[in-house]
């Protein structure tokens, strides 16, 4: 293989970030000023990025470095390259500006781009490149980018923005992107409690959204690489507590087993134990999540215990594919883990019980029409949910997936549009195991039977309250990653039951499952 001239070595680091950082730029680690070389995960952002690209991650893992380098990387490649960095307070502002500057004087002066202008928070390049630095507590969200036309937008911690800047800025943030190749948008954030950054982040992963989510967990390389002295601090700390060098499997309690077989080493499990010491679980999943769904825990107002949430969202099983699933009947097969997650499969003689949410199925911006299945022990065997769907068509479903579960016994929200899917179960396609409660008629002033739950401010504590307990004294086991993730957003507000405001956040599943435990409670079928 012939060598390389020294303008073919150099056209080739120009042509890849990850090279020309190596190569010309240089970053303080652990006092020291080093080449910048990428990190594992830092290569596959570079590697995987987008036109609009949101990154949940762990504290101080690299990124905000990882963006400042990119950012110089595009503005000495291409001319009249313009970035904007944003930042949540003045002091993270001057913070970023001061290491952008850093970055850029260490790059050797042969290759360096002068500058015309380097102070009040601007770098401007005599290649006619510009990157700006601004704070978002001080700037109006709806003038926000107004006369700029930008390349590359960096919004720092962007969940810690106030929650209008959030909704408002980012529209007209992405409407100053040039259209072309190289514009990018990154935000990137720890997770802080379930604002617009957490329905921004969750609709990523989903797929409902044009951003391109990245997560990263507190035991990828990143992190070893940036606390390593407290892995040593830890060590130490763990040596004295125990007498013992080493933290062994049978020390290990259900949620550190987990934690091992998903990547952790034994010394960052010591670090968590240590940094436990000085923080509650909930704020270590924040800044320390070992997934996305637990770096969103919040507790100020949730119903539902949090941790036990979180925990349990590491021990899921997947739900069943087709191939593992026989005699399911022909209308259901469509929405088979699309709509429909089946758990485990009916077993003969075993009583099911299960609670129906309806929604009115006119939109499919609407609220989900819902059914959760228990079996006998409180074990979660099935879920359907799904949004758009007339009640004529979920009385069907209904119908199949309740006698699929050995005619399951059905508790139904009475109310609005459960009344309507009750006469049609009942009326027109004869499904009667149905289950009945008491209410007090206010004329005769006896208890009259009637079919389903009526839900009142009365009636819907008792419900929420009575799943609260199931679930939290281990009554009920939860499968569903949607129902734990709608438990997780469940919140009491002002005497207020219900689901954080916000696109796509439902509490239908919370509903359903809720009303399975009222029909489970009653223990009995009725044919």
């Amino acid at each position: 293989m012939p060598k390389l001239t020294r303008e073919e070595k150099l056209r080739r680091i120009n042509a890849n970030p990850a090279l020309w950082l190596k190569n010309f730029v240089k970053v303080y680690y652990n006092g020291e000023l080093v080449p910048f070389v990428l990190t594992k995960e830092q290569q596959h952002f570079v590697e995987n990025m987008e036109r609009f690209n949101i990154t949940l991650k762990p504290r101080q893992i690299g990124f905000s470095t990882l963006y400042l380098g990119l950012i110089l990387y595009y503005s000495f490649q291409y001319p009249n390259f313009n970035s904007l960095i944003m930042a949540q307070s003045e002091d993270v502002s001057a913070y970023l500006f001061t290491r952008l500057k850093l970055m850029y004087e260490s790059i050797p002066e042969k290759y360096r781009i002068g500058f015309r202008k380097n102070n009040e928070m601007e770098l401007f390049l005599e290649n006619n490149s510009r990157i700006v630095v601004r704070t978002a507590s001080k700037m109006k969200a709806e003038s926000v980018g107004r006369g700029y036309s930008l390349n590359l937008i960096h919004l720092s911690e962007f969940a810690f923005y106030d929650e209008k800047f959030q909704t408002q800025a980012l529209p007209a943030l992405e409407s100053t992107l040039i259209k072309n190749e190289n514009s990018r948008i990154f935000i990137e954030s720890t997770a802080h409690g379930m604002n617009y950054f957490y329905e921004l982040f969750k609709e990523s992963m989903a797929g409902n959204s044009r951003y391109k989510p990245f997560f990263y967990n507190w035991f990828c390389d990143s992190v070893k690489k940036q606390y390593q002295f407290e892995y040593e601090l830890a060590k130490q700390w763990y040596k004295k507590g125990s007498l013992i060098k080493h933290l062994y499997d049978d020390e290990m309690d259900e949620t550190e087993k987990k934690l091992y077989e998903m990547g952790a080493t034994k010394v960052q499990l010591m670090w968590r134990r240590w940094r436990l010491q000085n923080m509650t679980p909930e704020q270590f999943k924040e800044d320390f999540p070992s997934t996305w769904q637990e770096a969103f825990v919040s507790t100020q107002e949730s119903v539902f215990d949090q941790k036990q949430i979180s925990d349990r969202l590491l021990f899921l099983p997947e739900p069943l594919n087709a191939k593992e699933i026989n005699d399911l009947p022909d209308v259901l097969y469509p929405y088979l883990n699309k709509s429909l997650f089946i758990y485990k499969l009916p077993k003969p003689k075993e009583m099911y019980f299960a609670g129906v949410d309806t929604a009115s199925g006119l939109s499919k911006e609407g609220d989900l029409s819902a059914m959760s299945i228990l079996d006998s022990s409180g074990e979660q065997v099935a879920v359907f949910y799904q949004s758009g769907l007339p009640v004529y068509k979920f009385a069907n479903i209904v119908n199949e997936l309740g006698d699929y579960f050995n005619y399951a016994c059905l508790m139904i929200e009475r109310n609005s549009y459960g009344l309507d899917l009750i006469n049609r179960l009942k009326r027109e396609i004869g499904y009667l195991n149905l289950n009945k409660t008491k209410k007090w008629d206010k004329t005769t002033g006896r208890k009259t039977l009637e079919i389903g739950w009526n839900t009142d401010n009365v009636s819907k504590s008792k419900l929420i309250q009575d799943f609260k307990e199931a679930f939290e004294e281990g009554i009920i086991l939860i499968n569903d990653r949607e129902t734990l993730q709608q438990m997780q957003i469940y919140m009491e507000k002002n005497g207020k039951l219900g689901n954080v405001r916000g696109k796509n956040n439902f509490d239908d599943l919370v509903i359903a499952t809720a009303l399975s435990i009222q029909s489970l409670k009653l223990g009995k079928y009725y044919v």
